[in-house]
């Protein structure tokens, strides 16, 4: 499946909502979304990764990159991952840097 991550920016939340496999020959599409939503000074940055089938470690340095571009004070939600990616990120200790909320628990966000 391609990949797609497309932007939206609503009330100083951005979210990017990412599907298909991001991998090395991806990771740029990615990248570029996170430099739009952090030139936008939001407040917190929603990844939502239902249809995100897989993440390499190229995946994972953009998640990094953009928990540096967004700054210490912008919280960045992971949403409804699938297991594998859930899997990297805690091998990684990256889960620690970021919120995990399943697709349940999105409501959570209204409170942001």
């Amino acid at each position: 499946m391609a990949f797609n991550a497309t932007l939206e920016t609503n009330n100083n939340i951005a979210t990017i909502k990412l599907s298909g496999e991001l991998d090395g020959l991806t990771a740029s599409v990615f990248k570029i979304e996170v430099d739009k939503a952090a030139s936008q000074k939001v407040k917190c940055l929603v990844l939502l990764m239902q249809d995100l089938e897989y993440m390499s470690s190229a995946g994972l340095r953009v998640l990094i990159f953009a928990k540096q571009k967004m700054g210490a004070n912008v919280d960045i939600y992971v949403v409804g991952a699938q297991e594998t990616v859930i899997s990297t990120l805690q091998k990684t200790g990256f889960d620690q840097s970021v919120i995990l909320l399943d697709d349940d628990n999105i409501s959570e966000l209204e409170n942001v």
